[in-house]
C-alpha cells in the first residue's frame, strides 16, 4: 500500500535532508549551544524560533525568485558570503567573551527573534540548506504549492533539531558552576564557529 500520494512523495527525502541539515554543526547550533549555556533554554526560545522563521523565509523568497538573482550576478552572493563570514567571526569574539548569566551584566542577551531570523541571510549554511531544498528537493510541477509544503516541512523539522543544541549547552551550562568555567567552554564554542568559516574560504571565489 502506497503511504503517500506520488505528489507528496519528496516529502520523506526533504525530511531526511531537513533533518540532517539542521541538526548537524554549524553556525546556528553553535550559537544555540553557547546560548543555552549562558542563557538557560527558556531565555534562548526566541532566538531559536527566529532560525526557524528566518529559514523558512529563505526558502520561500529563494524559491520565488531571488536565486536566480544570484545566477544572473553572482558577486553579489560572494559579497554576502565574505560580509556574512566577518559577521560570525565578530560573533565568535562576542561568545568568547560571554559570562555567567548570574554576573548581573545588564548588557548581555540573548539573540532576539529578529536577530535570529535576520542572521540567517548572512548565515552560509542556511543559504545552502534554503537553496538544496528549492533546487534539489521540490517538485517543478505545481511548484509553488509544492514550495510552499517544502517550506513547512523545513520549519516542522528544524525547530527540534535545533533544540537538541539548546538544551545540550543548558545542561553544559548548570554544570559549569564558575564564570571562569563557562568562559572556558564559550571560548571552545567561539573556535569552533571560526572552524565553521573553513568550508566557506575554500569554496572558489
Amino acid at each position: 500500500m502506497q503511504m503517500l500520494p506520488e505528489s507528496l512523495s519528496f516529502v520523506l527525502p526533504l525530511a531526511m535532508f531537513a533533518f540532517v541539515s539542521s541538526v548537524t554543526p554549524g553556525p546556528n547550533n553553535v550559537m544555540l549551544t553557547a546560548s543555552g549555556a549562558t542563557f538557560g533554554y527558556r531565555r534562548s526560545m526566541p532566538h531559536m524560533l527566529g532560525i526557524c522563521m528566518g529559514v523558512v523565509i529563505m526558502v520561500l523568497l529563494i524559491g520565488a525568485g531571488l536565486g536566480k538573482l544570484f545566477e544572473a550576478e553572482p558577486r553579489i552572493y560572494t559579497l554576502l558570503k565574505y560580509v556574512g563570514a566577518a559577521y560570525l567571526v565578530w560573533l565568535a569574539w562576542k561568545i568568547a567573551r560571554a559570562g555567567g548569566v548570574d554576573q548581573g551584566q545588564s548588557g548581555k542577551h540573548p539573540f532576539s527573534f529578529w536577530q535570529a531570523a535576520a542572521f540567517q541571510w548572512v548565515n552560509p549554511k542556511a543559504w545552502i540548506m534554503a537553496i538544496g531544498i528549492v533546487a534539489t528537493y521540490t517538485p517543478r510541477d505545481g511548484f509553488f504549492s509544492n514550495l510552499m509544503l517544502s517550506a513547512l516541512v523545513m520549519g516542522v523539522i528544524n525547530f527540534p533539531s535545533i533544540s537538541v543544541w539548546t538544551l545540550f549547552g543548558s545542561t553544559v551550562g548548570r554544570a559549569l558552576r564558575t564564570p571562569q568555567a563557562l568562559r572556558t567552554f564559550n571560548g571552545v564554542m567561539a573556535g569552533l564557529l571560526l572552524l565553521s568559516l573553513v568550508p566557506i574560504f575554500m569554496e572558489p571565489a
